[in-house]
């Protein structure tokens, strides 16, 4: 895999060597692994925090919620923020207050202090997602970024095979409060790594004034831009039909495939193991076919393999593994499409790039939490119907791709205000 080394930039006025492009890939996936991580690894531990303290199932199940709400509020701002203050003074500062926030959830003796700080670990994960990306866009063009793009997904794909099943043996073999002790150790390492290594990509001269106007102009900007809307609304939704198995998949594993509680791997793997593959091609392809034509692959299978997911649901009861295979396919092409597709993405405004990230995210997580609260109760009655969903999702997410590709020329973008 051969990537450049990055250009030596100046960290905050420090003398610090180049971090090379492998480096820096596994840092930012190492840091947007702790959102994943702080979802994951503690649903084992559910029964157990019930009991220790005192709280009902509901209290523990609104950690969860109140965790996500901070996690989608805050994905808006983080990018505003890296683009005034820059991308390491906000990752640096995100990571120092997780890192509070998880000694504090394990120290808690009430529902409400883990409450209180499990939003203050919502309102800092979801920093390396969105800046991570304005920052290997502010160092690399056209192949270059794609391939770290894709080798950041790589990387990160582990965590949410690995985060239930690390969950599951911390609290087996101690307690639910070593569950965070694990997230405090993690992001303590990342924040001492990152403070030494992580370069600064954004200079002072390049930065956004943080003033009400200048963010009232830049994300109307932004939210009133057609061509974005549709492009990010796409992958959101491509991203939806994929989310729409994972929110599902008690229901699917238990109930319609008869498994047991600890048998879910039928279900990841596959998904997983696609999102790993689609993004070693998306890395192999970077530079050798447009990027928008590789788009057009990784829609194309994907609106392919939920098609023979839901006419096979359509003629058979679903089965291992021909239920599940698809998802592999799935996966595959939304990390084929997403790196390209994401650069695409942030360049409709070079100037705030941070802002542009920002929205990005939040409407993938509006859209996940639509399917996990609405669509995914209402499909999940039926193999057919979940397969049927991610079709439509699919196809929906393909047709808004293409909308935008055909009139972007007649959709008027506004500047952003420098």
């Amino acid at each position: 895999m051969s990537l450049p080394t990055p250009p030596e930039i100046p960290t905050s006025g420090r003398s610090t060597p180049a971090i090379s492009a492998f480096a820096l890939a596994t840092t930012l996936a190492a840091i947007t692994m702790l959102g994943a991580f702080s979802i994951d690894t503690y649903l084992p531990a559910f029964p157990e925090i019930e009991r220790s303290l005192n709280t009902p199932a509901l209290a523990v199940q609104q950690t969860l919620t109140f965790f996500m709400l901070a996690f989608a509020g805050m994905s808006l701002w983080h990018g505003a923020l890296s683009d005034a203050f820059g991308r390491r003074n906000v990752l640096i500062t995100t990571l120092f207050v997780f890192t509070v926030a998880s000694l504090g959830c394990a120290a808690s003796h009430s529902i409400e202090y883990l409450w209180a700080f499990r939003i203050l670990q919502g309102l800092s994960a979801g920093a390396g997602s969105v800046v991570g990306r304005a920052m290997i866009r502010d160092l690399y063009d056209g192949p270059a970024a794609q391939r770290l793009l894709s080798l950041v997904t790589m990387i990160f794909a582990i965590a949410p095979a690995i985060g239930p099943v690390l969950g599951g043996w911390i609290v087996s073999l101690l307690n639910w409060r070593c569950i965070f002790l694990f997230l405090f150790s993690y992001s303590a390492i990342l924040l001492i790594y990152s403070w030494r290594n992580l370069p600064e990509t954004l200079p002072p001269e390049a930065r956004a004034p943080f003033n009400a106007r200048s963010l009232w102009h830049n994300y109307t900007s932004v939210l009133r831009s057609l061509r974005f809307l549709l492009y990010a609304t796409s992958l959101a939704l491509c991203g939806g039909g994929m989310f729409l198995y994972i929110s599902s998949a008690p229901v699917l594993i238990i109930e319609h495939l008869h498994l047991g509680p600890h048998q879910f791997g039928w279900l990841f793997i596959p998904l997983i193991s696609g999102i790993f593959s689609g993004s070693v091609l998306s890395n192999r392809l970077a530079g050798r076919i447009r990027p928008t034509r590789q788009v057009f692959f990784g829609l194309a299978l994907m609106t392919v393999a939920s098609l023979f997911n839901m006419s096979y649901h359509a003629a058979f009861a679903a089965a291992i593994p021909w239920s599940l295979i698809p998802l592999f396919f799935y996966g595959a092409g939304m990390s084929l499409a997403g790196p390209a597709a994401t650069l695409i993405v942030l360049d409709l405004f070079p100037d705030v790039r941070g802002i542009v990230s920002s929205c990005h995210a939040f409407l993938q997580l509006l859209v996940s939490a639509a399917v996990a609260g609405i669509v995914s109760p209402l499909l999940n009655t039926s193999p057919l119907w979940i397969a049927a969903g991610q079709f439509s999702f699919a196809l929906l997410g393909g047709a808004l791709w293409f909308i935008a590709r055909r009139y972007h020329k007649h959709i008027t973008i506004p500047l952003p205000l420098s």
